[in-house]
């Protein structure tokens, strides 16, 4: 009986933790335990990332030539927006904090205050990245896909990039869709691209001052332009089909692997975001209507704050690996 009582004791000082382990609520544990595992995730998906960058280290798009967009200026605005997005989360994540901190001293008014501003933040992220999403489907310039699968770009004598659209010129013959009725059954073509290739050669003929860029990155870390031959000959006997911005099966800046981890991990944060931006809504609207400061405790939006702290810390990863390396 004395042993069983002593063994009793010593379990209770050896845990000591009851239903709240290290020192911390059932739901928070949840919460961290979410963390950890959607880290791993997410860890996985930008190790791939990285391998991948790695074997084609060669010919990867290079980001300052591909983000370059910023809203209603034209122009060329390396990494600007991106920069303004990250801003933006970061700050987000500030005003989370402060929401967690004012509920901890019962502020009822702040709370309110700070979760608005939070959700404002990612609200704004969520909408920049699907401005982002559409301007690199949509592609500007455009690019010729060999039949080895490579890009090439078109640039003047100085290096900057020339849109297909301003030097081709019309070929001869009809460019005709396929159809099912046309002798193979279940089988649709895509969409015809804009420009054909021979309408590019043309172009290229009557512009000499236009080159052919490749997409293999030389010692000095630029692509690589060739001759003026090297060019049309490049164009007439290796080009295969013009592509214009981006999707899962080709892109006009680089190797198809670039576009296709950009859409999934951009993609799987965004939704991750979004999905942050919905609850914090939630927790908002029952701030608002007292219902934790009738429990006595805000400690539901300490919870959804180590969520959205996850998510901004996520996005730091996110835009050192696409953008900054």
């Amino acid at each position: 009986m004395d042993t069983t009582v002593a063994n009793t004791g010593t379990e209770g000082k050896t845990w000591g933790g009851g239903n709240k382990p290290l020192k911390a609520s059932y739901g928070k544990m949840m919460m961290w335990f979410f963390i950890v595992s959607d880290a791993l995730t997410f860890s996985g998906f930008l190790a791939a990332y990285g391998f991948s960058r790695f074997k084609f280290i060669g010919s990867w798009p290079i980001a300052d030539e591909v983000f370059t967009h910023v809203p209603f200026f034209h122009g060329n605005y390396p990494m600007i927006y991106v920069a303004f997005m990250t801003f933006i989360l970061i700050m987000s994540s500030v005003t989370m904090v402060l929401a967690v901190d004012a509920g901890h001293h019962m502020k009822k008014n702040k709370v309110t205050w700070y979760m608005f501003l939070t959700i404002i933040g990612g609200l704004i992220f969520v909408g920049s990245q699907a401005w982002e999403w559409a301007t690199f489907i949509k592609g500007d310039y455009g690019a010729i896909q060999t039949k080895g699968g490579n890009i090439l770009q078109l640039v003047n004598a100085d290096g900057k990039r020339v849109a297909i659209s301003e030097i081709a010129l019309n070929a001869e013959g009809e460019r005709v869709q396929h159809e099912r009725n046309s002798g193979l059954w279940f089988v649709d073509e895509g969409t015809l691209p804009s420009y054909t290739v021979d309408e590019v050669y043309n172009g290229l003929v009557a512009n000499p001052d236009v080159l052919v860029r490749t997409q293999i990155i030389n010692e000095e870390g630029e692509k690589t332009v060739l001759s003026r031959e090297e060019s049309l000959m490049r164009v007439k006997d290796d080009g295969k089909i013009v592509v214009e911005g981006a999707n899962l099966i080709a892109n006009e800046y680089g190797t198809s692997l670039f576009a296709d981890f950009f859409f999934f991990i951009t993609g799987f944060h965004g939704f991750h975001v979004f999905s942050g931006v919905v609850i914090n809504i939630i927790i908002f609207f029952n701030v608002i209507l007292g219902t934790y400061e009738r429990r006595g405790s805000y400690e539901m939006v300490e919870k959804v704050g180590l969520y959205w702290h996850f998510v901004d810390l996520v996005w730091v990863f996110v835009f050192t690996f696409f953008y900054l390396v």
